[in-house]
């Protein structure tokens, strides 16, 4: 049986199944301000001097930003987050990454292979489509970080 590809939370990324160089995480941004949310914003802006009467449309995020902060995982996440109490435990790494153009930070896990060895503050990233978890029916998909190629490690 073919599993589903599914999205951990609908509507936050474009479809996996893009090139990478397509892929992109998807916040929304004000008409009215002009401001720019991730995790979108879908039903009022967020901003609190916003004029208002604007619309929430949504927004594709830039692809690459730099790491403004990165840390290793060493626990077993909490729930929703999925993980098999009999198999070794693995350390992640997760990065936190500006945005420049849209004046945010964004977190995230990084691709699989990347290490906290592999980062700097500053560091060149780019988004990409990952696998969070798969089980019998489903490829739960996400994304990740990976520093672009040819970025050299400060």
């Amino acid at each position: 049986m073919a599993r589903t590809r599914t999205p951990v939370v609908t509507g936050w990324f474009t479809d996996d199944t893009v090139p990478t160089a397509e892929f992109r995480l998807l916040g929304t941004r004000c008409t009215a301000c002009a401001s720019v949310f991730f995790p979108r914003a879908d039903d009022v802006c967020r901003n609190p001097v916003c004029p208002g009467g604007g619309e929430l449309a949504e927004f594709p995020l830039s692809p690459r930003g730099r790491v403004w902060s990165y840390t290793d995982g060493r626990y077993r996440p909490p729930a929703p987050y999925v993980s098999d109490p009999e198999a070794p435990w693995e350390p992640y790494t997760l990065v936190a990454v500006e945005l420049a153009a849209e004046a945010m930070v964004v977190l995230g896990q990084a691709a699989p292979g990347v290490t906290t060895a592999d980062l700097a503050v500053g560091t060149e990233v780019e988004v990409v489509p990952g696998v969070l978890n798969e089980d019998d029916e489903h490829i739960w998909t996400t994304w990740n970080w990976r520093p672009v190629a040819g970025e050299e490690r400060s």
